[in-house]
């Protein structure tokens, strides 16, 4: 029998595709299905947390589209129709919640985004899915024209990005994800984001060197939550998790997961602000 997926265990070689693969998501609540761009490993960003073996610095490659198309498609008719959530899910998570272009890097900096939007919008109609698309971005490519279209398209869907904000000062952004990022540009990159899909915040937390993030850090953070609901910014909410599974960086050493009353707290704060909190610990 097939091994059976697991929360803890997102491997992006489940099915032996190249561009999709099944996981169970404990955010979205199922069975999601993962739209890989970035087989070759390789990310602008470099997040202290990444489960990516072998990340290096760089952008996606040529994406082959007939592929895509044709993995997609294998993958949905034998979830749909054939054994597949049987043979390979627990039941109580034997529901496809959703399609999630996620994958080994940042997906936007492929070349023709929104081509990739269109081919797996196409191939949801013919299986007359109703599940969202989802984009999971650190929206560092939001400039590019291809990837505005894709937004687009994706909005006009019902689809939603989950965009990563970690945390907001530019030392916490430089040593949680290997950026040189401020907070101004951070919130341009939100709004922007906003402004053409819906959108919520993902924010990983985790203690580093056994110490919880600082306050300093953390009343800035709610400070920019609470500066977006002041200034009307369409974002849906939070979607606040930590370590679930083991970073595979040199920076590994330093992580440890936060408790949970600590999360709790911390997802209390934001919804003082005035924003939705789905917590995932």
């Amino acid at each position: 029998m097939s091994k059976q997926l697991h929360s803890r265990n997102h491997d992006r070689d489940a099915v032996g595709m190249r561009y999709v693969y099944p996981v169970i998501s404990r955010r979205a609540g199922g069975v999601s299905i993962g739209i890989n761009l970035n087989p070759n490993n390789a990310c602008n960003w470099h997040c202290a947390y990444c489960q990516v073996p072998d990340l290096t610095r760089g952008v996606a490659p040529e994406i082959d589209l007939q592929l895509l198309r044709s993995e997609l498609s294998a993958l949905l008719d034998d979830m749909l129709n054939g054994d597949f959530m049987v043979q390979r899910v627990a039941e109580d998570s034997r529901q496809l919640c959703d399609i999630a272009i996620s994958g080994n890097g940042e997906p936007t900096s492929c070349r023709a985004f929104d081509s990739v939007v269109e081919v797996i919008l196409t191939v949801m109609a013919e299986f007359a899915l109703s599940v969202p698309l989802r984009l999971i971005s650190n929206g560092s490519y939001l400039h590019k024209a291809d990837v505005q279209r894709g937004l687009t398209l994706m909005a006009a869907k019902h689809g939603e990005v989950w965009i990563k904000v970690d945390a907001v000062s530019s030392e916490a952004i430089l040593r949680i994800n290997g950026i040189k990022l401020d907070a101004s540009r951070l919130r341009k990159q939100v709004e922007a984001v906003a402004s053409l899909c819906p959108t919520w915040i993902q924010t990983c937390l985790m203690a580093w060197d056994d110490q919880p993030p600082a306050e300093t850090e953390m009343q800035s953070y709610i400070a920019f939550l609470a500066q977006l609901q002041r200034d009307e910014i369409p974002v849906c909410g939070v979607l606040l998790y930590g370590l679930a599974r083991p970073s595979l960086q040199d920076e590994a050493k330093h992580l440890k997961p936060l408790d949970a009353g600590w999360m709790k707290m911390v997802a209390a704060r934001i919804e003082a602000s005035g924003l939705k909190v789905k917590l995932s610990l």
